[in-house]
């Protein structure tokens, strides 16, 4: 079935720690977290669909109905949020883009009752700090918003600022973002805002160039993530599922800066 897709002994001592127990139903025991958390990793990493799964994984289907009681109990969500607070971060600057994923036909045709998949495409968009301006700096992922792919770059800045306002002293972004309300916003926060004007602003905006040159990373994020190609396409149906997945491949960017703290 191909090389297998899995975590180091000291990579699953910090992610294993992370994963709540499971008792199993009923007189069947639970399987092992680690091997169906490698399953996920296999199908983030594949794309494929979840019955390819390989049967040294476990059952396709337990390890599916395990992934979706982990994503609707926000267990992603909160690992990568304790791994970006383990970890020490410079609070010189922290970035926000975004990237369209192309949806595949099979995110269409969804079960009534849950709300229906973006048809076109998504918009992800992701903060991520760095740290200093030098050769160490890097781009690490914080947090993710899902919005329609027609929509502007401005629709996700509000839930995504949310999560950093208190922390940071500047926000890099391109001129996408370029708009009073942000730069009001940013103002009351007291962030400064490093973003290029837009080329018909009646009265330019100066930037610090240096700073805007590290922006650079978040891209670089994109394309890491993108690696993996279940977030590269989205297959499916409802967004939680998706964002599961983009935060489960988040964690795992961050198992190296763990490890050096």
């Amino acid at each position: 079935m191909g090389e297998r897709i899995g975590l180091s002994d000291e990579e699953w001592a910090i992610i294993g720690a992370l994963l709540p127990p499971e008792t199993g139903r009923a007189c069947r025991p639970a399987q092992d977290n680690r091997l169906y958390f490698e399953g996920m990793m296999w199908i983030a990493r594949t794309g494929s669909q979840w019955r390819h799964l390989p049967d040294e994984y476990g059952k396709w289907n337990s390890v599916f109905r395990r992934y979706r009681r982990w994503v609707t109990t926000g267990v992603f969500d909160a690992m990568l949020e304790t791994l970006a607070e383990m970890v020490e971060r410079d609070a010189t600057a922290y970035m926000i883009d975004s990237t369209v994923v192309r949806a595949h036909h099979c995110a269409v045709g969804i079960k009534k009752g849950i709300r229906r998949p973006r048809r076109l495409a998504d918009r992800a968009v992701a903060s991520a700090p760095n740290s200093t301006p030098d050769a160490d700096a890097k781009g690490r992922p914080l947090g993710f918003v899902l919005t329609p792919g027609q929509t502007h770059d401005i629709q996700g800045f509000g839930p995504l600022f949310r999560m950093i306002a208190d922390k940071i002293e500047a926000l890099l972004a391109d001129k996408g973002y370029d708009a009073d309300a942000i730069r009001e916003e940013l103002t009351k926060a007291d962030v400064e805002a490093v973003i290029p004007a837009k080329s018909n602003r009646r009265e330019p905006i100066a930037h610090d160039r240096e700073k805007y040159r590290w922006r650079n990373l978040v891209e670089r994020l994109f394309n890491k993530l993108k690696n993996w190609r279940r977030i590269a396409t989205r297959y499916d149906k409802t967004k939680e599922s998706y964002l599961g997945f983009v935060n489960l491949v988040s964690v795992l960017q961050w198992i190296p800066f763990v490890h050096e703290t």
